[in-house]
C-alpha cells in the first residue's frame, strides 16, 4: 500500500514537472530555448519496500534554430517602418478633425447661453458701425461738395438778393444763413442802428450753426459708445465663459488640455468679437471728428459771407438814404 502511495506522488510530481516545462518553453521560445526540467528528487525507498521505478523524463525541448529567431527581429524594423507612415497619417487626420471642430461657428454653437448674446450683441454693434460709416461718409461727401459750390457762387455777389438769385432753390445751409440775415434786414426795417442788425444777425447765424453742428453729429455718440464699451461686454462674456469652464473641470476632476481647451476656446471668442467692434468704431469716429471739424469750418466762412452781405446791404441802404435826403435838400 505505501509504495502505491509512493509512486503515485513521484508520477504527480513528474507530471507537474513537465507541464511547467512546457509552459515556460512555449512563452520563451522567441527569445530563449527553454530551460531543462528540474531533476525530480525521490524519496529513498523504506525498509522491506522496493524502490519504485523511475518516472519518466520529459522530452527535451529544442532550441530554435538561429536563423528562426533572428528573423523575426531582422522584419520588425521593415514592419516598424512600414507602420509608422500609417500611424502619422491617423494623427493628423485627428488633429484635422480636432481644427474643424474648434472653428468659430461651431465653438459659438456650443457656447453658453449668455456668452450666446454677448456675442451677438457686439455683432449688431459692428453692423451698426459699419452702416453708420456707410452712411456718415456719403452724407459727409455729398453736404461739403455742395456747400463749397456754394460758396464759389456767391463769392462775387454784391447783395443778399444776388446772392439768393445765385444760389437758386438749392438746400444747404448757405440758403439758410442768408434767409435767416433777410428776414432780420426786412424786421428791422426803420432802425437806425445797424449795429443791433447785425447783433441779431450774428446770433440767428450762431444758432443755424450749432443746429447744423448737432445734424452733422448724428450717430458719433453711438460710435463712441460701441467703441468705449464692447472690450468690456466682450470681457464680461469671457469671464462668464471661463467661470463655465472650471465649473466643467471640477465636474470632470481632470486638468486634460483636450478637455479645458474648447471651453476656454469659445469664453475667449467673446473678447475678440468685442476687439473686432470696437477697434473700427474708435478708428471711424476719430475720422469723422476731424472730418466733422472741416465742415464745421465751412459753415462758419459761410456765416462770415452772409453776414458781409448783410453789412453792404446796411450800408448801402444808408448811403442811397443820405443821398436822398441831400438831394430834397
Amino acid at each position: 500500500m505505501n509504495s502505491i502511495i509512493v509512486r503515485t506522488t513521484v508520477a504527480v510530481i513528474a507530471a507537474l514537472a513537465m507541464l511547467s516545462s512546457t509552459v515556460s518553453s512555449s512563452a520563451q521560445q522567441k527569445m530563449a530555448p527553454a530551460a531543462p526540467p528540474a531533476p525530480v528528487v525521490q524519496q529513498a525507498p523504506a525498509a522491506g519496500q522496493q524502490p519504485a521505478a523511475p518516472a519518466a523524463q520529459p522530452p527535451a525541448v529544442q532550441a530554435p534554430a538561429p536563423s528562426a529567431a533572428a528573423a523575426p527581429n531582422a522584419a520588425s524594423p521593415a514592419a516598424e517602418a512600414t507602420a509608422a507612415p500609417a500611424e502619422r497619417d491617423k494623427l493628423l487626420k485627428a488633429a484635422a478633425a480636432e481644427l474643424r471642430e474648434l472653428s468659430p461657428w461651431s465653438m459659438f454653437k456650443s457656447a453658453d447661453v449668455l456668452v450666446k448674446a454677448v456675442m451677438i450683441g457686439l455683432a449688431f454693434a459692428s453692423l451698426l458701425t459699419w452702416t453708420i460709416f456707410i452712411a456718415k461718409m456719403i452724407e459727409m461727401t455729398v453736404i461739403q461738395r455742395k456747400l463749397r459750390n456754394a460758396l464759389k457762387k456767391i463769392s462775387d455777389s454784391r447783395s443778399l438778393a444776388e446772392a439768393q438769385f445765385a444760389l437758386g432753390a438749392k438746400g444747404s445751409v448757405l440758403s439758410s444763413l442768408l434767409a435767416a440775415a433777410m428776414r432780420e434786414a426786412r424786421l428791422s426795417a426803420g432802425i437806425s442802428s445797424d449795429a443791433g442788425i447785425k447783433e441779431r444777425a450774428a446770433s440767428s447765424f450762431a444758432e443755424i450753426v450749432r443746429a447744423e453742428a448737432r445734424r452733422i453729429r448724428l450717430g458719433m455718440g453711438l460710435l463712441a459708445t460701441i467703441g468705449a464699451t464692447s472690450p468690456f461686454v466682450g470681457l464680461f462674456g469671457t469671464v462668464w465663459g471661463i467661470m463655465n469652464s472650471f465649473i466643467g473641470i471640477s465636474k470632470s476632476q481632470t486638468t486634460n488640455l483636450a478637455v479645458v481647451a474648447p471651453g476656454i476656446a469659445e469664453a475667449l471668442l467673446a473678447t475678440a468679437i468685442g476687439l473686432v467692434a470696437a477697434i473700427p468704431a474708435v478708428i471711424i469716429y476719430n475720422h469723422f471728428s476731424r472730418v466733422t471739424k472741416g465742415y464745421l469750418e465751412l459753415v462758419g466762412r459761410a456765416s462770415g459771407a452772409a453776414g458781409r452781405l448783410l453789412s453792404r446791404d446796411l450800408d448801402r441802404t444808408h448811403v442811397g438814404g443820405s443821398h436822398s435826403r441831400a438831394a430834397a435838400e
